[in-house]
Order: C-alpha cells, then sequence, then structure tokens
C-alpha cells in the first residue's frame, strides 16, 4: 500500500488587491506518495511556483487542505510551519542559494546545525560526506562555491537539500541557470536519487526533464489539467 507524503485536497490560492482579485490555484488536488517522482509544469504564470510554495510552507493557501505524512499542516503558525519545514522538506531552488563564504562541507552542513535533532559534530560529517558522495562531489568538500561550476553548486544544493533526511525533496526549476550539459548532469542525480527511495516534486518548465517523472502535473490557468497518471486526492 502506498504511503501518502504530501495531500492538497481542494486547494486554492487566491491574490487581492484593493483593484484585483487573482485566482492563482483553483481546487488542486494532488497525493505526492513515498518513492514518488512528480513533475509539475505548464505555461508561465500557471501557478507552478505558487503550488510549490504552498507545498514548502512557504506560503498559505486561501481555502482546502493540506496534509504532510497523515498531519494537517493548513493552518499552522508561523514557527510550526518553520519547525515541520525543517523536519520534512529539503528545498532545491534553480538560483543555488549557497553561501560564498563557506566551503562546500560547511554549505550542505547548514540544515544540521539548525536542526531540532542536534546532530554531533562527528554525525553531521558523516551525513554530510554521504550525501556529497551521492552527488559525486566529495572531493570538493573544502571548495568555496565560486570555485565550482554551475552545474557543480547545483549539485551541492542537492547535497544540502538530503542532509537532514527530509521527507520530501521539493525542486525548483533545478536547471534554469545552467546549460544544457550541466543540466543534464543535474537531472541524473535527481533521477538516481529517486531511483534510490528519494520522494521528488518538481517544477520545471522544460518539457525533457518533465516527462523524466513516474508522475507529470500539468496545470493551466491555476487548475491540473487531467490525465491517467495524476493522483488525485480522495
Amino acid at each position: 500500500m502506498s504511503t501518502a507524503i504530501l495531500l492538497l485536497k481542494n486547494i486554492g490560492k487566491i491574490f487581492e488587491t484593493e483593484e484585483l482579485e487573482t485566482h492563482a490555484l483553483k481546487s488542486i488536488n494532488l497525493t505526492v506518495n513515498k518513492g514518488d517522482y512528480v513533475s509539475i509544469s505548464g505555461p508561465s504564470g500557471c501557478g507552478k511556483s505558487t503550488l510549490l510554495s504552498i507545498m514548502g510552507l512557504l506560503d498559505v493557501s486561501s481555502s482546502g487542505e493540506y496534509f504532510i505524512e497523515g498531519v494537517n499542516v493548513t493552518d499552522l503558525s508561523l514557527d510550526q510551519a518553520a519547525e515541520v519545514r525543517n523536519a520534512k522538506i529539503g528545498f532545491i531552488f534553480q538560483s543555488f542559494n549557497l553561501i560564498d563564504e563557506l566551503t562546500v562541507f560547511d554549505n550542505v552542513a547548514l540544515p544540521l546545525r539548525y536542526h531540532a535533532d542536534k546532530p554531533n559534530n562527528a554525525t553531521i560529517k558523516k551525513r554530510v560526506i554521504a550525501c556529497l558522495e551521492k552527488v559525486g562531489l566529495s572531493h570538493r568538500i573544502s571548495h568555496k562555491p565560486n570555485q565550482l561550476s554551475g552545474g557543480q553548486q547545483q549539485r551541492v544544493a542537492i547535497a544540502r537539500a538530503l542532509v537532514a533526511n527530509p521527507a520530501v525533496l521539493l525542486v525548483d526549476e533545478p536547471t534554469g541557470n545552467l546549460d544544457s550539459k550541466s543540466a543534464d548532469q543535474v537531472m541524473d542525480v535527481l533521477d538516481q536519487l529517486n531511483k534510490a527511495g528519494t520522494t521528488i516534486c518538481m517544477v520545471t518548465h522544460d518539457p525533457r526533464y518533465a516527462d523524466m517523472a513516474r508522475t507529470k502535473v500539468q496545470l493551466l490557468d491555476g487548475a491540473i489539467l487531467q490525465s491517467p497518471g495524476i493522483k488525485l486526492a480522495s
């Protein structure tokens, strides 16, 4: 039996100004099970990034319910949301978001320094090295980000997202700043991670990379276009 990591029920998002009401998301129903590889694609402005922000507890929905590993996280306080986010979700962004002054080791270790479990230095070292090995960069452990290529920096960002053993990786346009060769290498790393059991939900504008996912979700005007491969929430 599949285990739901993320469950979205009738999620809606409205952005309001004095003059305008924009329905960014409309009745989104989606299930991401353990071990899934889900791509979310669609034209610019269709709601992809808004959906990923809600899934990552960086934003809140205007309506509907959201569950992470069976726990309703719809109405959490900011502090509660941050605690769940740090414990359950690994983020990979288009812009890498590495800290230039820190080594690769310290960049990857950063989530563990702030983790509720407070692992000791030996545990941190072991987990950082293991994650860098997964992305093929253990030999760059003492380098700074500006000594790496864009593709290598994104692989460091993947290692950082993995280090706290999150329930799911949320990936936002991971190849947007990369040349095609580096992009293919990054996507190969994500594919191998998924085959090893990592649950991934990825926003991408590139149809080639969207097709690498086992489940393909297409958004248009804030709604999911139905297809046989999409698992809807029940």
